[in-house]
């Protein structure tokens, strides 16, 4: 069915009083302008609206859409070409009969908290067609290059008909294992010619990867990028890949002119068809599902104990003593938890 533009309507304040099974019914029905305010519900902080996401995803729980997708997450070194590797990759998927949403995260300022946002403006072709959608979310002061209702994101996307889920990150380091917690495959992009290309990343993210693209295979670069895929190749054989169904590929791709783009493609289709035979997706997801349940258990209670009135009674001392170094922030910590613990018994 023709969809209207792609384009992600200006966020605005989400209408958490429309009933859960409305906009719920909205979403499954394609409307971009429903998913996009239930984004921006589960991206809110303000308890009334965290407890209006609940509704709406429990009520698209009922769905079995999730099943039949593929999440992806996409990471790279800084210039390695993500934006355009994806918009390549996104307008190829849908050609072969695809829905593709992708998410993009933009790093957060750690002075003033904002993010430009701007990776839609990057993806021109891919924002305007009607079989995609693109929304940019600001990582906030979350780790591993995904903001944290990334995983709440990614499950209304699939209920909205997105059978493919690009999740690209920050950037790319040790943290990243966070968008390969939440996704089935985790693509690392990397490009030629950078010096000392093997050192160039940490082993950390490398042992995540299930498959390593070598971007810009082009021009100058063309020769370069050869080497650099078998260099890859070699150190990849001495790391032990993350599941026995699967060896990690090395390829190289050019974005810009669109070759390796198809062949990237049946990588990951190969990928997602050794690990459904084996069992391994289908592992992988429910240990994701068990780890997320434990995350928001963990920043649940973290919220809990700075909204507690005690505990903020004693915030501005301790952290005035720990500045100072009267006290320990081990100690202050403990004391700020016992004092939790003491309200949450009265």
């Amino acid at each position: 069915m023709a969809l209207p533009s792609s384009r992600t309507p200006p966020s605005t304040a989400p209408a958490s009083t429309a009933p859960a099974a409305v906009m719920a019914s909205q979403i499954r029905g394609g409307g971009r302008r429903a998913l996009a305010r239930a984004i921006t519900l589960v991206e809110s902080t303000r308890s009334d609206h965290r407890t209006a996401a609940q509704a709406l995803l429990t009520a698209l729980a009922e769905s079995d859409a999730a099943g039949d997708t593929l999440r992806l997450a996409i990471s790279g070194v800084p210039g390695a070409g993500k934006s355009t590797f994806i918009e390549a990759f996104g307008l190829h998927l849908i050609g072969a009969g695809h829905r593709v949403a992708v998410l993009s995260i933009d790093p957060s300022s750690s002075l003033s908290g904002g993010s430009i946002l701007g990776d839609k403006t990057k993806m021109p072709d891919l924002s305007g067609h009607p079989d995609a959608f693109i929304r940019p979310s600001p990582a906030g002061t979350t780790l591993g290059g995904v903001a944290r209702r990334t995983r709440e994101t990614m499950a209304l996307c699939e209920a909205a008909g997105f059978d493919i889920v690009i999740v690209e990150t920050v950037g790319v380091g040790q943290s990243e294992t966070a968008a390969a917690s939440m996704t089935d495959m985790f693509l690392l992009l990397l490009v030629p010619g950078g010096g000392d290309d093997l050192q160039g990343i940490k082993r950390g993210i490398v042992e995540l990867a299930d498959l390593v693209l070598v971007n810009k295979a082009d021009g100058d670069l063309a020769a370069a990028a050869g080497r650099a895929a078998s260099d890859y190749a070699d150190a990849l054989r001495l790391i032990r890949p993350r599941n026995a169904s699967w060896r990690v590929r090395v390829q190289i791709c050019s974005a810009l002119e669109g070759r390796g783009i198809a062949e990237a493609w049946e990588a990951v289709k190969a990928f997602r068809q050794s690990g459904t035979a084996s069992g391994e997706l289908q592992a992988r997801r429910a240990r994701q599902a068990s780890a997320w349940m434990w995350r928001e258990a963990a920043d649940g209670v973290v919220d809990a104990l700075r909204a507690d009135p005690g505990v903020r009674e004693q915030v501005a001392r301790l952290e005035a003593d720990v500045a100072s170094g009267k006290v320990l922030p081990a100690a202050a910590a403990e004391q700020l938890i016992s004092t939790f613990r003491r309200g949450s018994c009265a």
